[in-house]
């Protein structure tokens, strides 16, 4: 009786909230649709607001672009929050979720309001574009606005060609290397290549190329050309016609200003028939520009040169097609290098053309800041000349360097010839680069750490037959050939593994990082600033101002670098009041505690925390809820214990922990079906057997790795490692524990390519059994329970193996390398090795062998080795690092 009165109370009002939610979800469709519609303009949104700069409206349609991006944020907002209520509905039909639905009508009510706001606003934002002639300014203006920019921003450049070779640093290495390809290189016509990030001296370079003596001397007809980004062909071959005549003192042909590219074409070759010509580009763009010249370029077998600075290596990599190919990849001046540029530019005039000892402290630091940019370092050099040279003035250039780049007229140059290589990125790849502004400056980011992160944001296009991960190392790839992001370390595979920007670049991308709300920094240095929406948050430091600001806003992406202290209350307050995360990066920051209700993180895809605790870490019950989780990373001093709600994580591609433990997983792993990468898997419980099995069922996994592989009882039967199916598209395996035998599936594996083995229990050589891997490139044995007494690499064995560290082995005495054995080994350790007698037999068929390292071996291993080996070794291998008492 109590119930169905207080049913009857409550049906007027489910009434009103069921017409309340078919309406939300009326407005909901359309919103949804109308953020598709922003956000395809939005792709190209910057370029066209920069496309504006010098018309009387451009700072008008920056502020429209602006707030039509912040409009775009607000209805992403809704969108997930929609999402999180509806998810919320209980599914029992009865009272409960009645008066469940009476719970949630405060937070539909507000839903339904913000949605309306929102769509008033896009309303009016669309009038007001119309108000400012925006898309006509943009139809007429963007192409228009480009040449008189390039006019602008080309100075620096222009400079370059009257650099004084006094003023010239670092450049007589690869200006003695291009001059010899060209003087001394093959008679078929030839592509040389300079290619560097923006301000690093290519211009520089090829014009003193260009005009030394030897090239002067050699060639018959020598012709500079500087290629704007916005060239058409018929003007590039006019302008080539144009100088080709002038060079040799002939007439240009009548009506050339008429002429068609094909007519063009036509002269231009007839002009070069015969001689030996030198042609430079300078500053190409265009990938496809070699389809424009190749034509033109005839090739008489005489010695002639095509000359070409760029930015982007696949300017050069189209040139393979019908043309052999020289490149030379520019490095930053070295720090001494730097220094020596900087002191002509800053003391030209006075000081003898040396550094005060008062200031070689600052002007240390100055330098480093422009991380060997020539470009950097000759603008501040030359600006600081007319500096008064003391302590006071230098220490406050120094201290304001950063605003001094985008407000001081003779380094603004610097940012915007810099800029130049992000405007000409295609849409999807300005997000990606924008996102190194999220670590912290001279940050080694990992590849797969940053590229995990970009498929979580949702940067990564799909692609047919391609996965987003080779998407998006191809997008990696893309801004490395543009000289935007530097490689720091390579895999074995040649693959960028640690990647970074330089700073000048870092500097560019924050400031375009702030004018697009794209992330925020709140750090101990005072710039924090959080005005505006938060979409990604950068955290090195806490105070109250961030707590106060930061509870108002929705953040995306929360990344948090080497803070010190956090409060308790902060670690279990995060899933509260960021609910909206898609990407929890606390990898660099050890956290004291999972916060329970990690559930409320259901658009969560990366989570990364590292845990301070020394005990065992139970993974809390909630993270079964992450149903959009793509990456897992769990850092931590002792091991994790996953819950077997994990299992319903079905998107989950990569679990990673320093040691997780599956005891109440156990045969769950194998529902896990989209795992690629699953390390490192404890099997020191009961039900390993179980796991093992299991494993068998991910059919995709690439990358694996078990430790504390157990025996099964104390009879030295040792626990059967044999899946149900091989893994055959695993890449990277890891196997530390008892292991006798190796498994057959193991032996099978032909994608093979980096394998750690460490303590396996065997007298006989594990050589034999691994020869079959023949695409293996990296090799680690640990062979601390190996009872063997050699090692012989056999002829024929492992030929593509590149790297190879044996470790770790008391009984080991010899080791053989048979001739025809690993030829393609660049690099050998031998640690810890105490019995080794000598140098291993054979070594000096190691012809590609680069390193070296040698330590923890017999006393007498020096004394033993012959001469004739050392001197092999010393002669032939770049680096050598040996430990060895006596040596």
């Amino acid at each position: 009786m109590v119930v169905s009165l207080v049913i009857d109370q409550l049906l007027p009002v489910l009434r009103e909230e069921t017409k309340l939610l078919r309406g939300i979800h009326k407005d909901f469709a359309n919103i949804k649709a109308e953020l598709e519609s922003i956000q395809a303009f939005l792709k190209d949104a910057d370029k066209r607001a920069a496309g504006a700069e010098g018309d009387n409206s451009s700072e008008g349609v920056k502020i429209w672009v602006k707030q039509l991006r912040e409009a775009a944020f607000h209805i992403e907002d809704i969108i997930d929050d929609y999402l999180i209520q509806v998810r919320q509905q209980p599914r029992d039909p009865g009272c409960i979720a009645l008066l469940h639905k009476l719970k949630t009508t405060l937070p539909r009510r507000r839903i339904a309001s913000v949605i309306q706001d929102v769509k008033s606003s896009v309303i009016e934002i669309t009038e007001r574009s119309e108000r400012y002639g925006f898309q006509r300014s943009f139809e007429q203006g963007t192409s228009n606005s480009r040449g008189s920019r390039n006019a602008e921003w080309n100075d620096p450049r222009v400079a370059a060609l009257y650099i004084e070779e006094a003023e010239v640093v670092g450049f007589e290495a690869p200006r003695k290397r291009l001059i010899e390809w060209m003087v001394k290189g093959r008679e078929e016509r030839t592509v040389l290549s300079v290619v560097g990030m923006g301000g690093q001296g290519k211009t520089t370079l090829a014009k003193k190329v260009f005009d030394s003596k030897d090239i002067m001397g050699h060639f018959d007809c020598r012709v500079w050309i500087t290629v704007s980004q916005s060239y058409n062909s018929e003007g590039l071959l006019r302008d080539m016609l144009l100088k080709v005549c002038k060079q040799k003192g002939e007439t240009p042909p009548e009506g050339i200003s008429q002429m068609n590219r094909e007519s063009l074409t036509d002269e231009v070759r007839n002009h070069l028939r015969k001689s030996r010509y030198l042609v430079v580009f300078d500053d190409v763009w265009n990938e496809f520009f070699w389809n424009d010249i190749k034509y033109v370029a005839i090739d008489c077998k005489n010695g002639s040169r095509i000359f070409i600075t760029t930015r982007k290596k696949n300017v050069v990599v189209s040139c393979k097609e019908s043309s052999f190919i020289e490149v030379h990849e520019l490095q930053p001046l070295s720090l001494e290098q730097s220094l020596e540029l900087f002191n002509k530019k800053a003391f030209k005039i006075d000081c003898d053309g040396c550094c005060p000892n008062e200031l070689i402290g600052i002007a240390d630091e100055i330098v480093k800041k422009c991380s060997g940019l020539p470009l950097a370092i000759v603008a501040i050099g030359g600006l600081l000349s007319t500096r008064e040279k003391n302590v006071f003035e230098w220490q406050r250039f120094r201290e304001h360097l950063n605003s001094e780049l985008k407000t001081n007229a003779h380094l603004i140059g610097i940012e915007k010839i810099l800029s130049l290589s992000y405007d000409d990125l295609p849409y999807y790849l300005k997000p990606c680069l924008l996102y190194f502004g999220v670590y912290p400056e001279d940050y080694e980011v990992k590849s797969k750490r940053v590229i995990r992160q970009w498929i979580a944001e949702g940067f990564v296009r799909e692609e047919k037959e391609k996965t987003l991960q080779e998407v998006a190392e191809g997008y990696l790839i893309e801004l490395i050939n543009r000289s935007l992001v530097q490689v720091s370390s390579l895999k074995i595979d040649g693959k960028a593994k640690g990647c970074r920007v330089h700073d000048l670049i870092r500097n560019m991308i924050l400031e375009k990082s702030e004018d697009f709300n794209f992330c925020k920094h709140v750090s101990d240095d005072g710039q924090t600033s959080l005005s505006g929406i938060v979409r990604r948050l950068s955290i090195t430091t806490i105070d109250d101002v961030f707590k106060e600001c930061i509870d108002k806003s929705h953040v995306r992406s929360l990344f948090c670098f080497g803070i010190k202290r956090m409060s308790p209350s902060f670690d279990r307050g995060i899933p509260t009041k960021y609910r909206l995360l898609k990407v929890f990066d606390f990898e660099d920051f050890v956290m004291n505690n999972i916060p329970m209700n990690l559930g409320n993180f259901i658009h969560l895809k990366y989570l990364s925390i590292m845990m301070s605790i020394n005990a065992v870490e139970v993974v809390p019950k909630s993270i079964g809820m992450l149903q959009n989780l793509e990456t897992l990373v769990l850092r931590g001093r002792y091991y994790f214990e996953l819950p077997k709600e994990i299992r319903k994580l079905r998107k989950l591609r990569h679990l990673i922990g320093t040691e997780l433990s599956l005891i109440h997983l156990k045969d769950g792993i194998g529902e896990m079906k989209s795992l690629q990468t699953l390390r490192y898997v404890s099997l020191n419980m009961d039900g390993a057997a179980e796991v093992i099995k299991a494993l068998g069922k991910l059919k995709l996994i690439r990358d694996l790795g078990l430790l504390n592989v157990p025996k099964e009882n104390e009879n030295d039967n040792f626990i059967c490692l044999n899946l149900i199916s091989p893994p055959t598209k695993l890449q990277k395996l890891i196997l530390r524990g008892k292991i006798k035998e190796f498994p057959e599936w193991m032996l099978d594996l032909q994608n093979l390519t980096v394998l750690r083995l460490v303590w396996p229990y065997s007298v006989k050589d594990p050589l034999q059994s691994l020869k079959s891997l023949q695409h293996l490139l990296r090799l680690l044995l640990v062979l601390s329970k190996y009872e063997g007494l050699q090692l012989h690499f056999q002829d024929g064995g492992f030929q593509k193996l590149k790297e190879l560290e044996v470790s770790d082995c008391i009984e080991l005495r010899e080791i053989i390398i048979d001739k025809g054995s690993i030829p393609s080994l660049k690099a050998l350790s031998l640690i810890d090795l105490h019995n080794l007698k000598n140098i291993p037999t054979g070594i000096q068929h190691l012809e590609k062998l680069e390193e070296l390292w040698i330590a923890g071996v017999d006393d007498e291993f020096g004394k033993r080795s012959s001469t004739e080996d050392w001197n092999w070794i010393m002669e032939h291998v770049s680096l050598v690092k040996k430990f060895i008492p006596g040596i």
